[in-house]
């Protein structure tokens, strides 16, 4: 894979990663305030749902296939 072609799939995925994360936040965020929960409250789950945002499930849902780096350990 060339440099350029490296650099336009990992800004694919990036992006694809970037908005989950903003997705999973804000939803988890607007759930916890619709339950009652105070701004730090809510700002806790929303973390949370980053963290717990599955980025194989990501990858999965990105058009096209996904070049995989080797030399990464998997996870």
């Amino acid at each position: 894979m060339s440099d350029f072609s490296a650099n336009q799939e990992g800004r694919r995925i990036a992006e694809a990663v970037k908005t989950a994360c903003l997705k999973a936040a804000v939803e988890a965020y607007e759930h916890a305030q619709m339950s009652g929960l105070c701004h730090e409250g809510a700002w806790d789950c929303a973390v949370d749902a980053i963290r717990a945002l599955d980025i194989e499930t990501v990858l999965a849902r990105l058009p096209g296939p996904v070049a995989r780096d080797e030399g990464l350990p998997p996870g």
